[in-house]
């Protein structure tokens, strides 16, 4: 195969990869934020006077999983638009 072919298979890999890291990543925020958000109603219902508490920890730990997404895209974006795979083809 010729140096285009080469190239247009590592960008069409490339593609496939950052659609993946996106969207798992965004699927698995989404769940795992649900989850949290769904066991602090659970806790605020059995204990009201534990609100103000648990509600700290989990606005800390959202935006502790939207930071993990969010490195997730960044990296996503430094594959789709300096790819370091491409300086393999001369």
């Amino acid at each position: 195969m010729d140096n285009l072919q080469y190239l247009a298979m590592i960008q069409a890999y490339t593609g496939i990869g950052i659609g993946l890291m996106i969207g798992l990543g965004a699927a698995g925020a989404c769940i795992g934020i649900g989850i949290m958000c769904s066991s602090f109603l659970e806790g605020a219902a059995r204990q009201p006077e534990m609100i103000p508490t648990l509600q700290g920890k989990v606005f800390l730990l959202l935006g502790l999983i939207d930071a993990s997404f969010i490195i997730g895209v960044g990296l996503a974006m430094l594959f789709a638009f300096g790819n370091p795979l491409l300086a393999v083809i001369k």
